[in-house]
Parts: structure tokens; sequence; C-alpha cells
């Protein structure tokens, strides 16, 4: 697998097309830390990593709203393995007014846009959300 958060990505959209209620994925630091910035601004309802038969497993559960539709509506892969997007906490601007969040490994974590324009730090810009 060349690219596994666009796997993780992608595993998420097809399980929300289904509505599932959660989805399992192959577990990396770096799926962890996104899941975490999905709970905390609100798109997912919570994550757990769970010992499998090789490795781990890192289980998210989606959240739906009071009439059944997804709180993610799109979510993106923007920087891929062969074209790295980087940006400068300056040149990052909210998604559709807010509405959306571009999730960025920075030197200091990954963390969420409003996050790194709040510390100002700036770096990959893995995916936008919305």
């Amino acid at each position: 697998m060349s690219d596994p958060i666009a796997d993780m990505l992608t595993r998420i959209r097809n399980a929300i097309l289904r509505e599932h209620r959660s989805v399992s994925i192959p577990f990396s630091n770096i799926k962890e830390n996104i899941s975490k910035v999905l709970k905390e601004e609100g798109f997912v309802s919570g994550y757990d990593v769970e010992d499998a038969r090789v490795g781990k497993t890192l289980t998210v559960q989606l959240k739906y709203d009071a009439s059944g539709d997804s709180i993610i509506r799109k979510i993106d892969r923007v920087s891929k393995p062969g074209l790295r997007i980087h940006k400068g906490f300056e040149e990052i601007k909210p998604l559709m007014n807010g509405q959306g969040i571009f999730i960025i490994s920075t030197s200091h974590g990954v963390l969420s846009d409003s996050a790194c324009r709040r510390t100002k730090v700036g770096g990959e810009v893995l995916c936008a959300v919305y």
C-alpha cells in the first residue's frame, strides 16, 4: 500500500455511503492522530485501538445527525505521495467559511487548521473534511 492515509479516508468514505456506525482500519500512529483530531472537531463520535491477530486495529465510530445524514459530508486527501502540499500558518485559510477543517501534520503533532493558526505553526496538509 503506497498511501495508508488515503486508504483510511477511503474506508471512512465507503462506510458512510453504506451507513455503517463504525469502521475498522489497520492501526498506525498517524491514523490515530487523525482520528483524534476528527473527534475533537466533532466529525466522529470516538475511536478505539484494539489488538488484532496481527498488530492493532483502529475502530472509528462514525457520527450521524437526527435525520440519519452523516456529519462528514466530504473527506478528501490533499497532500499525496507524488505531490506533497506544505503551508505556513498564515497561508491556511478556513475551509468553507469555517464549516470544514484541514488536518495538518506539524512539528507539534497532527493538528486542525484552527489549532495551527492559534499556535502559529504550519506543515503538510494531510486532508480536508467538511
